[in-house]
């Protein structure tokens, strides 16, 4: 599998109550072509990172309705949503309408992606927006039969990227990722949400070698 039939597989996922951002339209938030918008920029992405030496895949557990789900990219939010493109040598408009809308772990993420240089892909255990039943702007864990779906598609990741090593944040993520790994170095980080902040700046800062001083502002 090649990135382009790699971006195919995704779009062509659909589950109950789960919103896949490369095919779904959003008819509050998103404009005509935001799916278009998203598909292309994850396939520019993941073509220039089988090009670069990446250093890591940070895997999360599911788009979210305020991040991955209006922007298509793990742990990004609207307001982030440039510099991920940026890291990758190129621009992107939103998808979406409106003011840009914020999500607490991407802000996180993205305080230290910010001070490291080396290429970091960001991907999900299951890369759509799962939500609670009549409540598409909510967030849920997704099921056995998405985790299977993603776990497929996470594994080409892995061969293709051929990543140095793993950054597995949360339980969940850090799960599927030893499983699934091989020999490859898996490391875990606390996921930064309920309360989780404090560690996971804390790990992060220690895998890369970071210095804390630098850290001074957050998000």
């Amino acid at each position: 599998m090649k990135a382009e039939q790699f971006v195919k597989e995704i779009c062509s996922l659909s589950f109950e109550n789960a919103f896949n951002p490369y095919s779904d339209r959003c008819e509050i938030y998103d404009y005509v072509d935001a799916p278009q918008i998203r598909r292309a920029l994850l396939l520019k992405i993941l073509t220039a990172a089988s090009y670069a030496e990446v250093d890591s895949i940070w895997i999360g557990r599911d788009l979210g309705y305020r991040g991955g789900r209006r922007t298509g990219l793990a742990l990004t939010d609207d307001v982030h949503l440039s510099h991920h493109a940026e890291r990758w040598g190129m621009k992107v408009d939103r998808p979406t309408k409106g003011q840009a809308m914020p999500e607490r772990t991407a802000a996180v993420i993205w305080s230290v992606l910010r001070l490291i240089s080396s290429p970091v892909f960001l991907w999900n255990v299951f890369p759509l927006h799962p939500y609670e039943a009549g409540n598409p702007f909510s967030n849920r864990a997704h099921n056995k039969k998405e985790r299977i779906a993603g776990e497929e598609l996470l594994i080409f990741l892995i061969e293709f990227l051929r990543p140095k090593r793993i950054v597995a944040i949360g339980n969940d993520a850090d799960k599927i990722a030893r499983k699934i790994s091989g020999t490859l170095e898996v490391i875990k980080a606390r996921h930064p949400s309920y309360g989780g902040q404090t560690d996971f700046l804390k790990q992060t800062h220690q895998i890369y070698k970071l210095n804390r001083t630098e850290h001074t502002q957050l998000i």
